[in-house]
């Protein structure tokens, strides 16, 4: 391959990284992101129908006040859009999470995979922390700090 055309097969590889890069996430695995943050972080799963969804992106206005507090925890946000989810994951949030897939849900599940707070609306900052706070581990963990 000559010279130029190593170049445009470069530069069109970078346009496609570049694409791929710019796409939304999927939707995550749910029972592999449960599974793989057991006792490595607390999950806060964000579920709405879709990323316009009014709740959803109060929520989200809410925490991005609150990414200290959240770093402090080890939380891990996973947005999970209803209409994005495969069957498996559908299983997993109607089945093992026990969920519809209607209308806006923050759960927390704290790092011993157990779900410990279920809303239906926005969740204040202070709120989820006060929850947390409470927690054993997480008393164990401002002690060791």
């Amino acid at each position: 391959m000559s010279a130029p055309n190593r170049i445009f097969c470069g530069l069109a590889t970078l346009g496609l990284l570049t694409l791929l890069a710019a796409r939304p996430a999927p939707a995550p695995d749910l029972a592999r992101t449960l599974r793989a943050g057991r006792w490595q972080h607390r999950l806060l799963l964000l579920g709405a129908p879709k990323a316009s969804q009014p709740d959803f992106q109060r929520q989200k206005k809410l925490l991005a006040a609150a990414e200290k507090g959240l770093a402090a925890r080890d939380f891990k946000i996973i947005e999970v859009f209803y209409d994005q989810l495969s069957p498996a994951d559908r299983w997993c949030w109607t089945h093992q999470l026990g969920q519809p897939l209607a209308g806006f849900r923050l759960l927390l599940i704290g790092k011993d995979g157990g779900v410990k707070r279920t809303e239906t609306q926005p969740l204040a900052s202070a709120a989820l922390f006060s929850t947390v706070d409470k927690m054993p581990m997480a008393r164990k963990e401002i002690k060791s700090k």
